[in-house]
């Protein structure tokens, strides 16, 4: 009787590891169960953590840097032109020449193709339109398309003739060019900034957006090259943020490769939007909130992480840190004292400009006192923190 109770538990002990361990396959094997990465969390749902005063990210190429190839063509054949920047295709072979010309004003310039020797390949902007902020210059992820910021060109009004020089004959022989200047087709052209794209041999030129009265100043491509994220604001309130010495501020969105457009936020912000590693989230701040938005997705979700009341605690020790190390470099001298700030707000207390996302739950955030002077920028307090963003295992349905 026992050998039979025995030889009874023992199977039901194997029948039950079998079941078990068929059980955990079958979970396993589903494809609705895995852990969540950062795409499969919607940004509503997305937990962080706040660490303050951290060491910042590791710089990135200087995009100020030339072309050797290109700049010496420049240097020793194109003297009466500046050469501004140069722009690399991904693969290197392509490269965007920016440059002012005589009759272009300081803050306009155009753009030339070459190759990655310095020969030339074509110009690529109409007479009538003006190339601005050389910094957002680009080219998609994949090489494909190239993509700037442009409005309609001021056209120098002509010298009116002086009263003593003849006026030209018109039965006179027109004099012969001395050049052919390049075929363009026809292209829109707006008052206001807007941004226009091409192929990578730079055809097809056309404008993305076309909305006459919004500035367009910032675009960035997302990472896979599905979107971009970009900011555009109102001429009036460019122009009060110009008078008021602060950076320009816009309404961060999202535009297709095909030109459709989606407002994330009706606020204005000048932290310049990032993406995700993943290309799956866009990230902004206002103020001391840092806002993170779905880029995917049929019902695209957004977060605002409210830091405000973590970085004036943050502010407290930092400047408590910096008193103490003044004091302990000159031990003979009194410790000084802080000054008083109204409201009890320290002064390296400012607002975020700038976020830094290259890791998929790591958000780098600066924050920093900045003012844009007509002859400096002003840029104190230059602190990074970093947001450690959860994207916990859960079942999806």
């Amino acid at each position: 009787m026992r050998r039979i109770t025995a030889t009874i538990s023992a199977a039901t002990t194997i029948f039950l590891t079998l079941f078990l361990a068929t059980g955990c396959k079958s979970v396993i094997e589903r494809q609705d169960v895995r852990p969540k990465v950062l795409r499969d969390v919607p940004a509503r749902n997305l937990a962080y953590r706040l660490s303050p005063d951290v060491d910042s990210p590791s710089t990135v190429e200087d995009p100020a840097d030339k072309n050797g190839a290109v700049a010496n063509h420049f240097s020793t054949g194109r003297k009466d032109d500046a050469l501004v920047r140069t722009v690399a295709s991904p693969d290197g072979r392509r490269v965007l020449a920016l440059y002012g010309t005589a009759d272009e004003p300081g803050s306009t310039f155009r753009i030339d193709l070459y190759n990655s020797e310095g020969q030339f390949l074509r110009n690529l902007i109409p007479p009538d339109i003006a190339c601005v902020f050389p910094e957002t210059v680009s080219w998609s992820p994949d090489g494909n398309f190239i993509n700037f910021i442009a409005r309609k060109r001021v056209m120098p009004s002509p010298t009116p003739t002086p009263p003593n020089e003849p006026e030209p004959d018109p039965l006179a022989s027109p004099v012969p060019s001395p050049s052919v200047a390049p075929l363009f087709a026809p292209v829109a052209s707006f008052n206001t900034e807007q941004i226009y794209i091409c192929n990578r041999d730079g055809y097809d030129l056309k404008p993305l957006t076309s909305r006459e009265g919004l500035i367009y100043f910032y675009f960035v491509w997302a990472p896979d090259g599905h979107a971009m994220a970009a900011l555009a604001c109102k001429e009036d309130e460019w122009n009060a943020r110009e008078r008021q010495f602060k950076l320009p501020a816009g309404r961060p969105r999202l535009i297709a490769p095909s030109g459709s457009e989606r407002l994330l936020d009706d606020a204005l912000t000048d932290a310049l939007p990032v993406w995700s590693p993943d290309a799956s989230k866009i990230a902004t701040a206002f103020d001391t909130d840092v806002a993170i938005y779905d880029a995917v997705g049929k019902t695209p979700t957004q977060a605002r992480m409210p830091l405000g009341d973590q970085l004036i605690a943050a502010s407290v020790a930092y400047e408590q840190r910096t008193t103490t190390k003044k004091a302990s470099t000159n031990a003979n001298s009194p410790a000084p004292e802080s000054t008083p700030v109204p409201g009890g707000v320290p002064p390296s207390f400012n607002p975020i400009v700038r976020l830094d996302w290259r890791a998929p739950e790591t958000l780098y955030v600066q924050t920093a006192f900045v003012r844009v002077m007509p002859s400096e920028t002003i840029n104190t307090f230059q602190r990074w923190h970093t947001l450690t963003i959860s994207a916990q295992a859960a079942i999806l349905k």
